[in-house]
């Protein structure tokens, strides 16, 4: 009984974890996607809205995500010397990997 019962401690452990919403832009290594987040911001002076964006390396297990996803990336261990981050779950699927895996699947029968 007692192990399944999480203490405060770990509870908050998980909690704490940062997560950070982004679209995918490069999926060219294995296990990994490259995720490209857009922060706006008030200019501290003259109040206008900036926009920045900065890049995470994120750990994808089944390589599931595709150029162009919006994802969801969860703050982890560090896995390498860039990766700090893991694939929590794909938001939403991009119409050009849609086209694409069409198109795999197409060629994929003509070589059959």
């Amino acid at each position: 009984m007692s192990e399944q019962v999480m203490t405060n401690e770990q509870l908050t452990a998980t909690e704490r974890r940062n997560e950070k919403v982004g679209h995918v832009v490069s999926t060219k290594m294995q296990k990994t996607i490259v995720v490209e987040v857009e922060m706006r911001k008030a200019h501290p002076k003259y109040k206008r809205t900036v926009r920045s964006t900065k890049k995470f390396y994120a750990h994808d297990e089944q390589n599931t995500a595709r150029v162009g996803d919006m994802v969801r990336i969860r703050e982890t261990r560090p896995m390498s010397k860039l990766k700090r981050w893991q694939l929590q779950e794909i938001l939403r699927r991009s119409a050009l990997a849609q086209v694409q895996a069409a198109e795999a699947a197409a060629s994929s029968e003509l070589t059959v």
